[in-house]
């Protein structure tokens, strides 16, 4: 089945690169004794303090590569099935921008002031709502909008506590760590999801095709 071949190799892309980014954290963790989830940020994880800051570093540039390229998947995928260019454009747009904010954000490790350049990746929470819009009219996909959405609520109510917009004493010093690890999780974890959601139903697709 040679159909939507290429697309479900970028999606498989787009599975892979959270799951590295995940174990590229804990394996860093792990080689820093004593390092404290509840306080301490994850990007000093490939700081200069780090024991091992390479093990961090390495796998978010993977990790920010693999999402720039997953996001050219997004966009085909979604064509594939019919949904609009536009939306896919802004999809592909903001995997971009996420992919090169994460990988600029190795380059230059923390404390560096151009580390701040991972916020780039935070455009990826628009993502969400621009595939449900692309996939509004796409039947079969309704479990996956709906996801989607409550992806988009969650991140949303994570943006505004943790930049304290409200419920000021919610998020402090002594539990930053563990809000910006809840933050990531949701921020990074939808994609491999939803990837996975629409390789499987491009490979439905191909079956379907080539049995006909």
């Amino acid at each position: 089945m040679t159909r939507f071949r290429r697309r479900r190799f970028l999606l498989w892309i787009g599975i892979a690169s959270p799951i590295l980014a995940y174990v590229s954290v804990g394996v860093a963790a792990l080689t820093w004794p004593g390092f404290d989830h509840a306080t301490q940020y994850i990007s000093e994880l490939g700081g200069e303090a780090a024991p091992h800051p390479a093990i961090f570093n390495v796998g978010v540039l993977v990790s920010g590569a693999g999402a720039g390229v997953a996001g050219i998947g997004f966009a085909l995928s979604v064509l594939a099935l019919g949904g609009a260019r536009i939306s896919a454009a802004i999809i592909a747009l903001c995997f971009g921008l996420a992919g090169v904010g994460l990988v600029l954000s190795s380059l230059y490790p923390w404390p560096d002031p151009r580390h701040l350049a991972i916020n780039l990746g935070l455009g990826i929470q628009i993502a969400p709502l621009a595939m449900v819009w692309a996939l509004r009219r796409i039947e079969g996909m309704g479990r996956l909008r709906i996801f989607l959405l409550a992806v988009f609520v969650v991140m949303a109510i994570l943006t505004v506590l943790t930049k304290h917009l409200i419920f000021k004493g919610l998020v402090n010093d002594d539990n930053v760590g563990w809000w910006e690890r809840a933050f990531a999780i949701v921020l990074v974890g939808w994609t491999g999801i939803a990837a996975y959601a629409l390789e499987r139903r491009l490979l439905i697709m191909a079956k379907a095709e080539s049995e006909a």
